[in-house]
């Protein structure tokens, strides 16, 4: 879901810069979007059901309780991220398609094993997944311009406080699993809260941007300079 609505919402600001609107345009998008982002969960399922096995917040998913088997949800995946990358070359535009391949590869091939070696998988992790919005704006305008980069740095500095936060509060799980996540090598917190304050601070500025380049007006500014001030100042309270 917030894969679609982060497409959804870099295609209407591009749609915003034209005349008319495409609303086929836009379906196509979405629905390519979405077969895209369940192939990359589907696949996530099936590399990790050995670990998913281990943590409470995952014990239930159909693979680590055998009502799905993997080869089943190997060929399940597959067949969406195929799909998805058609439709979206197809009815949308070859670039399109071309960011939303990349999106796949970087959340399975990387970001999912590095999860069992470094913590540095949740920033790597964060890559992919704010490029919706990027795949969005690129369904519009067939390139990826300034405006496509500050949406892709809204999403990419808002997951992080975002994914650190759901890593403390889920750190023994991760410990369980024997992954290194940043919360499980650091107990007391203090490099979490470091690092959430750091992403929250230089999401401000970033999300200020699309005022800056003429796509939103002075309501966008205020309310998401002081919605940032809010999402930082839970980074602070959290440290």
């Amino acid at each position: 879901l917030m894969v679609v609505l982060t497409a959804g919402l870099g295609f209407l600001l591009a749609e915003g810069t034209r005349p008319g609107f495409r609303f086929l345009l836009l379906v196509n998008t979405l629905f390519g979007t979405a077969l895209v982002s369940a192939a990359g969960s589907v696949l996530n399922h099936v590399l990790e059901r050995d670990t998913d096995a281990l943590m409470r917040r995952t014990a239930n998913r159909p693979l680590p309780t055998g009502r799905i088997s993997p080869d089943a949800a190997l060929l399940f995946g597959v067949v969406l991220g195929v799909a998805g990358l058609a439709w979206l070359a197809v009815a949308v535009n070859l670039l399109t398609a071309l960011i939303g391949a990349l999106a796949i590869a970087g959340y399975v091939f990387v970001y999912t094993p590095l999860k069992r070696v470094s913590s540095l998988a949740t920033v790597i992790g964060a890559i992919p997944g704010a490029l919706p919005p990027v795949m969005g704006w690129s369904a519009v305008t067939g390139e990826v311009g300034i405006a496509a980069w500050v949406l892709f740095g809204i999403l990419f500095f808002w997951q992080m406080p975002h994914f650190l936060a759901i890593a403390w509060l889920c750190r023994e799980d991760y410990a369980n699993a024997g992954f290194p996540m940043l919360t499980v090598l650091d107990p007391e917190g203090t490099r979490t809260a470091r690092q959430m304050i750091l992403y929250g601070a230089a999401l401000v500025p970033v999300s200020l941007m699309p005022s800056v380049l003429g796509l939103m007006g002075t309501l966008y500014f205020v309310g998401a300079l002081v919605l940032g001030l809010v999402y930082l100042g839970a980074s602070v309270a959290f440290a």
